[in-house]
């Protein structure tokens, strides 16, 4: 049992290392996008490692701050005059709202959300992280790391973007990053796995080092400059490093703006954590079930120490998440570990940080992108039949074109569609044998299975009989009843026999009782 924890610990460990590592560009390039202090993403960061992954009660589910957010985040800080002091009132309402949310049971939300879907989302999500970083590996720096609109502001789009790569490479980048994606090749490749010397150490951390190393070596002249390399915040004493916290101006309680900000943001980071929840119990190795009301509640909490110090607004995020899945995590520890790599590199080592190459970084990326999105995965599901795939490779095409909520969306709308099809085609059966008919229905019936009754109803001439079974349902819809109804009143006209096995309501009963149906068979 010893051994196993050890091993625990030690894996959980260097999946922190490779999550902090995923986590540092996309916590500052966040930040960046909202409009938010850089240092506040860093304090997102820290807070959803430590705080959210100590109250969490999931396994591998990594929190911080999320691309997803950065529209509502920007477009509230502008709204509220510039005034960041005011927004982190906004996030701490936000949590207390997550907190209700998760004592009222809000967490089982998650569970209407069809596979297909989540894996479309992790699939999409991996596409969107390596047609992002693409451009970073070539030392093209323009948009920030954790960028996953499809549109830009400039009028660019992901592809239109990726066409101009060749015009502004910067070759140093593109030589550590090339190195960097040959390094997480062969790390994955069998001969590497069966030397352990080389195997215990992350593929992540050999990057950054070889990144680092190749740009301190290169001429002055082509080493690559800050704008390529990780900007961090640096402080000189400790007043320096407590100046990079704001605290909420309380003033802000009185503005409706604070409070509508607060609870779209509880909506919206609510939403996204339980289908990242989703997504991490599949990613899950050993498939463990996340509790998604007490992630709720750490995710509230969270939201409410990041705004009471100055951070944006937290939610569990995919990217951290398949990035720790990936690296071999194998508890909460791993995203505790991260938090405190966060805290303890940007208070103690912002020099050292601010050397790593972005273009090392993105490779990492690309990688966790590529597990996310490889061929397989499309095969396997693919493999599960039309009705699994259509939703998936639609929910993957509209995330990828607009954004996570829509296409998520439109996939639901999709799976649902499925569903209705698939119970529209089955629910009603009918056999014929000379001048009897039997009508069964196979499983509950819905107003939209009216149409195929309604055509059976028609096929019926005069002097036959019809049999309908529904004792093998639990539920008949209203507008059935009244077809029903309504074939029963015209059948007597055409001396149609009409017998009813399981199917009670009213009127039938009415009609029964008056003569009208020859036979009715009460099934509860």
């Amino acid at each position: 049992m010893k051994e196993k924890l050890d091993s625990n610990l030690s894996n959980d460990l260097k999946a922190g290392l490779v999550v902090f590592l995923v986590a540092l560009p996309l916590c500052l390039g966040i930040s960046l996008a909202s409009g938010a202090p850089l240092f506040a993403g860093i304090i997102a960061g820290i807070v959803g490692g430590i705080i959210v992954g100590a109250i969490s009660g999931s396994p591998l589910g990594v929190s911080g701050p999320a691309a997803g957010l950065t529209i509502i985040v920007l477009v509230a800080i502008q709204d509220m005059g510039q005034k960041f002091d005011l927004f982190l009132v906004s996030v701490v309402l936000a949590g207390i709202f997550q907190v209700i949310l998760s004592y009222i049971g809000a967490g089982k939300i998650a569970f209407y959300f069809p596979s297909s879907v989540i894996k479309g989302m992790l699939a999409a999500i991996g596409i969107i992280i390596i047609l992002k970083q693409f451009s970073h590996v070539f030392g093209i720096d323009k948009d920030y790391e954790g960028d996953f609109s499809f549109s830009q502001p400039d009028g660019e789009n992901t592809f239109t973007e990726l066409l101009k790569v060749f015009d502004f490479i910067n070759f140093s980048a593109f030589l550590i990053g090339i190195v960097c994606l040959v390094i997480l090749i062969l790390w994955e490749q069998k001969f590497i796995k069966n030397i352990k010397s080389l195997s215990q150490i992350p593929a992540s951390l050999i990057c950054v080092a070889i990144g680092i190393t190749i740009n301190e070596f290169l001429p002055a002249d082509v080493k690559l400059q800050q704008e390529h390399l990780v900007k961090l915040p640096v402080s000189n004493s400790v007043s320096d490093f407590l100046g990079f916290f704001t605290f909420p101006d309380w003033k802000g309680l009185s503005n409706p703006i604070v409070w509508k900000t607060a609870l779209i943001l509880a909506v919206i980071a609510s939403l996204e954590t339980l289908l990242c929840v989703d997504a991490a119990n599949k990613l899950d190795p050993q498939k463990r079930i996340t509790p998604s009301n007490r992630e709720l509640l750490a995710q509230g909490i969270g939201n409410i120490v990041s705004g009471l110090i100055g951070g944006i607004p937290v939610t569990q995020v995919v990217v951290r998440t398949s990035a720790n899945v990936e690296a071999g995590g194998k508890s909460k520890m791993s995203t505790i570990f991260h938090g405190i790599f966060l805290l303890i590199c940007v208070a103690f080592l912002p020099n050292i940080l601010n050397k790593i190459p972005l273009s090392a970084l993105a490779a990492i990326l690309i990688m966790v992108g590529y597990k996310l999105a490889k061929p397989s995965v499309f095969k396997a599901i693919y493999k599960d039949g039309q009705d699994q795939f259509i939703p998936f490779l639609i929910t993957v095409v509209f995330i990828v074109f607009t954004d996570l909520l829509k296409g998520i969306g439109i996939g639901l709308a999709i799976g649902l569609g499925y569903v209705i099809y698939n119970n529209f085609k089955s629910s009603i059966s009918s056999f014929r044998e000379g001048k009897n008919v039997l009508v069964k229905f196979n499983k509950d019936v819905f107003f939209y299975n009216r149409a195929a009754l309604v055509k059976i109803f028609s096929s019926i001439k005069e002097n036959e009989s019809i049999y309908i079974d529904g004792s093998s349902v639990d539920f008949i819809d209203y507008d059935i009843y009244m077809t029903i109804e309504d074939f029963v009143h015209s059948a007597k006209q055409k001396n149609i026999k009409v017998e009813l096995n399981g199917i009670t309501h009213r009127k039938l009963n009415y009609l029964k009782s008056n003569g009208i149906i020859s036979k009715a068979i009460v099934s509860q």
